[in-house]
């Protein structure tokens, strides 16, 4: 009887949550369906490379072709030793509103990305900065929707959802599993509510920041050894009163993020104990949540459940069937891959805090960072 009450509790609370996720993505508005704005505030594009060559031509021809006339791109060149510092020379000469920054240090207590995200800032007037990667998409009409819908709704922070392009079908799978656990994390259809203290957002894609929110939040330097520096840098904006909101970006914000799913568990490593704050206790917790909320539900009450029970999973299955099916990229059949997904989660965090025990840090762009200064205390 335990057995199923238990698999009674797990349906109700997911069949649920389902509902709960399809009304909050419902909430988010389309990118597509903003307005040009009319009177452009000035922007600077903020682009931290590192050993970007395979991605960077591209993305920088679609950002360097954006319809917006009153922006500045800010390209800085974190000690890449590749043809990044080539390929930038290039485009400087074609582009006359792209500046390049080079670093040639890392100083200490920043992770690369951070302080060549800061150094960004520093070279920077504009009233408005848009924080980057070197691998994104823009379409050309992508900021002057995005400031439109920033003024008009007096925002100080825009961040959007972007379309993630994989060539691996598993790892497109997982990714839609990966993005309903971020979802029920963040809630980001809430980010805009100010009583919504839990409810916050920020994506590395696409950061669109006030100058003056910015600095109010504290900047990189309050986020410096922080690898998921984007999520941080929306929960600082939220956390000091300001306001913030997402939208969908389909076709105007895309970007191929991992080719196959070693590279998104390798890519994962460095930030999956990073979310548990480095604290051993609280990653162990979060394993055994996603064991017993994602990966082993469905496959233990099929396997060793009575009728009624192995009913209940058909019915949690259908109900990730209909929103897979009703919720972008529209593929029923990721729902299948829902427990697959949950292990590899998990796995990813046990993984992630073990080495980063074992070796006491984090290797991240070729350099070393303590778990002492991770945590701060050096």
């Amino acid at each position: 009887m335990i057995f199923f009450y238990c698999s009674l509790a797990i349906t109700i609370i997911t069949i649920a949550l389902i509902i709960y996720l399809f009304l909050g993505f419902r909430k988010i508005k389309q990118l597509s369906a903003q307005p040009i704005i009319e009177n452009q505030p000035s922007v600077a594009i903020i682009i931290a490379v590192r050993n970007e060559e395979e991605e960077l031509e591209k993305a920088l021809q679609s950002v360097c072709n954006i319809n917006y006339s009153n922006c500045r791109i800010i390209v800085v060149n974190d000690r890449s030793t590749d043809r990044t510092a080539e390929i930038l020379l290039d485009f400087k000469a074609h582009y006359p509103n792209l500046t390049v920054t080079t670093i040639t240090e890392l100083p200490d207590g920043w992770l690369g990305k951070n302080n060549a995200l800061y150094q960004g800032y520093i070279s920077s007037t504009e009233e408005w900065l848009l924080f980057t990667d070197a691998d994104i998409l823009f379409h050309p009409d992508t900021l002057n929707k995005a400031l439109a819908y920033s003024v008009a709704n007096q925002l100080d922070h825009l961040t959007v959802l972007p379309r993630v392009i994989s060539p691996s079908p598993i790892l497109n799978s997982v990714l839609a599993t990966f993005t309903i656990m971020l979802m029920l994390h963040l809630q980001p259809w809430n980010a805009k509510n100010p009583r919504a203290k839990r409810a916050f957002v920020g994506i590395g894609a696409f950061n669109l920041v006030r100058r003056t929110a910015y600095e109010k939040a504290g900047t990189h330097v309050r986020i410096k050894l922080r690898p998921d520096d984007d999520l941080q840098l929306g929960f600082n904006i939220k956390s000091v009163g300001l306001r913030q909101d997402v939208l969908v970006g389909n076709e105007y914000v895309s970007l191929a993020w991992y080719k196959n799913l070693r590279q998104f568990i390798d890519g994962l490593l460095k930030n999956s104990f990073a979310v548990a704050n480095y604290n051993t206790g609280r990653a162990i917790v979060n394993v055994i949540l996603i064991l017993i909320s994602v990966a082993l539900p469905i496959p233990v009450m099929l396997v060793f459940g009575s009728t009624s029970i192995r009913l209940m999973a058909c019915a949690m299955l259908l109900s990730h069937m209909i929103y897979m099916t009703v919720i972008p990229p529209y593929k029923w059949w990721y729902a299948l891959m829902i427990p697959f997904a949950g292990f590899v989660m998990a796995y990813t965090t046990i993984r992630a805090t073990w080495i980063t025990l074992k070796q006491g840090g984090i290797y991240w762009r070729d350099s070393f960072y303590s778990l002492a200064m991770l945590k701060g205390k050096e």
